[in-house]
């Protein structure tokens, strides 16, 4: 069954998941399915189906952080012609097309709340309405949902339904980290070096001793997506086919860039004026981003204690302690650089690197497809 669907390892907590996916396979039962980004979620719904007894009807794999929230109902629920401005024919949703299969709900989290209680219905009774209609529609779908958010935090938050939560959790299944799989990794590396062997046509590349210590040691932030990326660069750039720890530590990343997945590269010797520029662009995002959110708490919490909204925090004073880090740092910036310049600057940085694919450029700088789609829109990067 494993090599039947490409998996690879023999973690217990793997076979776990695995053994969840078949026992539940042949129910109707809503799965959630929970795992870090790139730990390899997306195979599990395939296991689901393919020992489903609607394995014979449609499956679809629907990424609801990729469709603009503008879009999101009409995508899944479908329209009548009218309802909106391009809506020149009706249209069937993904869950009028899926009726009788099964549909698989990546990134859940990242549902609108309206669109979350339209979901919530098809889940109770089946039912839906396509988009500027009034007319009652019925879809018989088994639906597997998946993702990486914290969905407790998340509910906490109020930007997650709890009722969805216990709706879409009826089985849950957990996919543990690369990090916690141990003696997966090498079997893991291993296929990835001969795939890119055959591939590419050049002998596969081995580890010494050191160097498998050292995979199995490494934190792997993006799990298995990011070592098949190492295994891909090491076969294409290493000169030798034996990798030994010192030439495999050239392409991890040090611990600073850990927590900058857009700027992962190999650490030299020398820094670079380049890279603490590009360090300092995503670390003013990120303060963007707290501060964003820090004040929509406050605001929360004012309300909640019918009290007046407390007036927002001036930019400019975040603007000026994070200059006291860039003196701290002997990292020029200009004076004028304001934290929206600096955000469309990264932005923009990440879309030439993954060639506009909105996708890779939203994981190099670790927010949804969505909110990547509703920056362009407001920076105008189209």
């Amino acid at each position: 069954m494993k090599q039947r669907f490409r998996i690879v390892g023999n973690d217990a907590a793997l076979n776990r998941a695995i053994d969840v996916a078949m026992q539940v396979a042949r129910t109707d039962l809503s799965v959630l399915i929970t795992g870090e980004s790139g730990s390899g979620k997306d195979v599990f719904p395939r296991i689901i189906h393919e020992n489903s007894l609607r394995k014979t009807k449609k499956f679809l794999a629907v990424n609801c952080g990729a469709i603009p929230e503008g879009t999101i109902d009409s995508e899944l629920f479908g329209h009548v012609k009218g309802a909106f401005t391009n809506a020149i024919n009706d249209r069937d949703g993904y869950f009028a097309e899926a009726n009788g299969g099964t549909i698989f709900l990546d990134e859940v989290a990242e549902l609108p709340l309206s669109t979350q209680a339209r979901l919530l219905r098809v889940l109770e009774s089946g039912e839906f309405i396509r988009v500027g209609s009034s007319i009652v529609e019925k879809t018989d779908v088994r639906i597997v949902a998946a993702t990486n958010v914290d969905l407790a935090q998340a509910i906490e938050s109020h930007r997650f339904r709890e009722d969805l939560f216990y709706r879409l959790s009826t089985i849950p299944i957990k996919v543990p980290p690369l990090r916690e799989r141990g003696q997966d990794i090498p079997l893991l590396l291993r296929k990835f070096a001969s795939d890119c062997a055959e591939k590419y046509r050049m002998p596969a590349i081995q580890l010494t001793d050191d160097a498998r210590q050292m995979l199995m040691t490494y934190h792997w932030p993006g799990n298995i997506r990011q070592l098949k990326n190492v295994t891909e660069q090491i076969s294409i750039m290493a000169q030798q086919r034996v990798i030994t720890a010192e030439m495999l530590q050239y392409y991890l990343p040090d611990r600073m860039t850990h927590t900058l997945p857009a700027l992962a590269r190999p650490v030299h010797s020398e820094n670079s004026f380049e890279n603490e520029r590009e360090i300092l662009y995503k670390v003013l995002f990120d303060l963007r981003r707290d501060i964003t959110d820090l004040k929509a708490q406050v605001n929360s919490m004012s309300q909640q204690e019918n009290m007046a909204p407390v007036q927002n925090i001036p930019i400019h004073k975040a603007e000026a302690k994070v200059d006291d880090d860039i003196q701290d740092t002997e990292v020029y910036v200009e004076e004028t650089l304001s934290l929206d310049e600096v955000e469309k600057d990264l932005i923009r940085r990440a879309l030439a690197k993954h060639a506009g694919k909105r996708r890779g450029a939203a994981q190099d700088l670790n927010i949804s497809e969505r909110t990547l789609y509703r920056k362009i829109k407001e920076y105008n990067l189209e």
